[in-house]
C-alpha cells in the first residue's frame, strides 16, 4: 500500500513538473511569435541582411575549402606531404591502399561515390589535424565485401567526419544481417606502425 501511495505521489509531482515546463515553453514560443509579428520593415531588413551575411560567409568558407583541395580524392606521394595536407584541413578521410589488394578497390569505389571523386583497406579519419579514428578492414561496414555506401557513410558519421542523416545508433547493415553494432576504434597508430598493416584479402 505504501509503495502504491509513493508511486502515486511521485506520478503527481512528475505530472505537475511536466505541466509547468510545458507552460513555460509555450509562453516562450508565444513571446517569440509576438516579437516576429511586431517587427517593422527595418527589423525584417536587418534580419534578412544578417542571414545573407551568414550565407556569404558559408560560400566563402566553401571556396576556401575547395582551394585547399577539399572534396578531392587523390594520392599523396610522401609522408611529409600527407602531414602538410592534414594540417590545413579540419576533417580528412585517408585511405591507405595497395593496388594489388582487391578490398582496397571496393573501398575506393564507395569513396568515389561518397566524396564525388574520380581517382582511386585502412582509413585514417583525421579532424583538426589529428587522427581521430581508423576503419580497419570491413568489420565496421557489415563484415562483407558487398557493404553499401550508406554503411561507409554511417561509419564516417560515427567518427564525426561526415554528417550522417540517419540514426548513428543503428548501423544500416544491421537490418540486412545480424551483425554486432560495435565497431573497432583504434586509439593511436603511427603511419609506420606494424600493427594492422596486413594487406591480406583473407580477413
Amino acid at each position: 500500500m505504501e509503495a502504491d501511495a509513493s508511486v502515486d505521489m511521485f506520478s503527481k509531482v512528475l505530472e505537475n513538473q511536466l505541466l509547468q515546463t510545458t507552460k513555460l515553453v509555450e509562453e516562450h514560443l508565444d513571446s517569440e511569435i509576438q516579437k516576429l509579428d511586431q517587427m517593422d520593415e527595418d527589423e525584417l531588413e536587418r534580419l534578412k541582411e544578417k542571414r545573407l551575411e551568414a550565407l556569404r560567409k558559408a560560400q566563402q568558407q566553401k571556396q576556401e575549402w575547395l582551394s585547399k583541395g577539399h572534396g578531392e580524392y587523390r594520392e599523396i606521394p610522401s609522408e611529409r606531404d600527407f602531414f602538410q595536407e592534414v594540417k590545413e584541413s579540419k576533417k580528412v578521410v585517408c585511405h591507405f591502399y595497395r593496388d594489388s589488394a582487391f578490398r582496397c578497390k571496393i573501398l575506393d569505389r564507395h569513396l568515389a561515390i561518397l566524396l564525388r571523386i574520380k581517382v582511386i583497406p585502412t582509413l585514417a579519419l583525421v579532424k583538426d589535424g589529428k587522427t581521430q579514428d581508423y576503419v580497419v578492414g570491413f568489420t565496421d561496414l557489415g563484415n562483407t565485401d558487398d557493404f553499401t555506401t550508406e554503411s561507409l557513410e554511417w561509419r564516417l558519421g560515427c567518427s564525426d567526419i561526415l554528417n550522417y542523416s540517419g540514426n548513428l545508433m543503428e548501423p544500416p547493415f544491421q537490418n540486412q544481417k545480424k551483425f554486432g553494432t560495435n565497431f573497432t576504434k583504434l586509439e593511436k597508430k603511427t603511419i609506420r606502425g606494424k600493427k594492422y598493416d596486413s594487406d591480406s584479402d583473407d580477413d
